[in-house]
């Protein structure tokens, strides 16, 4: 009997042991979130950035930011496109968008890819999803994918949808729940304690999966479908904004004259001078909802003292340009539609504090968190690992390495560096923006004399790049762009 108590007390202590030595992995990834609305990105802008709907129109973001704060955040990350699917796809496999099979919205993902998340699954770590996933064609909701995709749990991961609630029957059954159907029960004096905002039901699934497996290594991946519209809220969150008042952006009505093709307005809603100021306000609330969720995570970490040993990530698969340019949502290669949070927290390894200028794409994130994890490389990655610049010593780190996004139709193409952004398009001119002196996209100085070195360079690495990376609209863009 002493022989295997001893033995249960030394294989419990190995794997401790062993969990303490792998770090754990925890992704929160939103949809459609505009950066702007965190209070770390708006700390590095200048005032007229980082308040573009008025001085003191924010949200208050204290546990996003402190992610950001006790670890780095990067100024420059962008969606390899500016849509959901292809950019989920590249953030799951390290490839480019055009080589996922996931190239536009509701596509499958080429079923034999190995994504960051099977690596780990290999090498011993417990992996879970929980929320929206969009990578599985045209399915709605889609629970439970048959393909897991390297995750061993993905009872909670649904393709597609984004129902403001979610209902918990008595049964165990999980079911969405839309507007319609939410107010209707809501008019009829139904109980409603069962039916749950989707941002507090995914978390709450996350955190019974982190009890369940905090004892070993673990990666979650929690995929929040707000702030994306419909812009619902309710609760405590429904009329937190409602004394708020947005201005109109100075891109909405200014220099509208020289804006290109492919920035103009889609519709005659968005062409409109005017901002829905409910619609905003929606947003507001849910990006604050999504805070308070991620507070709930950290609180979870903590006391249960899995912080110090925990990587988490807060981050979005594209950008949303609330009315800036007479634009809403995403498609375009406006920096507010394209550019993406990204802060991440490892107290052991990342510096506190620290400050990253080097542009990346989804496409980076697999090879990086896992040179960061010091994990094996997902095999015929295309991204970019990072892992050195985020571990290193520096705490600001400026990098102009070059890389890219593209539209989901092929129509254009951007190249990016922590400065310059050259636009190719099949309908347009080049357009060239330095980001620095002109922050609000107005001016292309592609022609401009002063810019030839940079945008000969700039064109050059592009189509050198979109080369190596099969990039489909090469030949047609390269031959407009000369």
């Amino acid at each position: 009997m002493k022989f295997h108590f001893l033995l249960g007390c030394l294989l419990g202590i190995l794997t401790f042991l062993q969990a303490q030595s792998k770090p754990n992995l925890i992704i929160i990834q939103t949809d459609e979130h505009n950066f702007r609305t965190l209070g770390c990105y708006r700390d590095q802008l200048p005032e007229e950035q980082a308040y573009v709907w008025g001085k003191g129109v924010e949200v208050e973001t204290p546990n996003i930011d402190r992610i950001a704060n006790e670890g780095a955040i990067c100024m420059n990350y962008y969606g390899a496109s500016p849509v959901c699917t292809p950019s989920r796809a590249s953030f799951q496999t390290g490839l480019f968008p055009q080589n996922t099979g996931a190239w536009k919205n509701n596509l499958h993902m080429t079923p034999t890819l190995t994504t960051y998340a099977k690596v780990l699954q290999n090498n011993g770590y417990a992996t879970s999803y929980v929320g929206k996933w969009h990578l599985d064609g045209n399915e709605k909701p889609g629970f439970a994918p048959s393909n897991k995709f390297g995750y061993s749990d993905n009872q909670y991961m649904f393709n597609g949808g984004h129902n403001p609630w979610f209902k918990v029957t008595e049964e165990g059954e999980h079911f969405p729940v839309n507007k319609n159907m939410y107010y209707k029960w809501k008019k009829e004096g139904r109980d409603m304690s069962n039916i749950h905002f989707t941002t507090d039901y995914l978390t709450d699934r996350s955190l019974e999966i982190l009890e369940r497996d905090k004892n070993i290594p673990f990666c979650l991946m929690l995929s929040i479908p707000d702030p994306h519209t419909p812009n619902i809220v309710e609760g405590k969150y429904k009329h937190l904004y409602d004394d708020m008042v947005f201005e109109k952006p100075i891109t909405m009505v200014e220099n509208t004259e020289q804006r290109p093709s492919w920035g103009a307005p889609k519709n005659k809603n968005e062409a409109k001078d005017e901002i829905d100021q409910e619609y905003m306000r929606g947003y507001f609330g849910m990006v604050k909802c999504i805070d308070d969720n991620v507070g709930r995570i950290l609180k979870f970490l903590e006391e249960n003292k899995l912080d110090q040993n925990t990587i988490i990530i807060f981050t979005s698969d594209h950008g949303d340009m609330l009315f800036e340019h007479k634009r809403r949502n995403k498609s375009v290669p406006y920096e507010t539609a394209a550019r993406v949070p990204f802060v991440i927290r490892y107290p052991k390894k990342i510096k506190a504090g620290k400050v990253i200028n080097a542009a990346y794409v989804t496409t980076d994130f697999g090879p990086t968190i896992l040179g960061i994890m010091n994990q094996k490389e997902i095999p015929n990655a295309e991204g970019y690992n990072a892992a050195a610049t985020f571990l290193g010593k520096s705490k600001v780190v400026t990098d102009n390495r070059l890389t890219y996004y593209r539209t989901s139709g092929g129509g254009w193409i951007a190249g990016v560096t922590n400065r310059y952004k050259l636009v190719l398009s099949v309908k347009e001119k080049p357009w060239l923006f330095d980001l620095e002196k002109d922050p609000n996209e107005f001016f292309n100085v592609f022609n401009d004399p002063e810019y030839k070195e940079i945008a000969t360079k700039m064109h050059s690495d592009l189509l050198k790049l979109m080369t190596e990376v099969k990039e489909p609209g090469l030949a047609k863009i390269q031959g407009d762009s000369k």
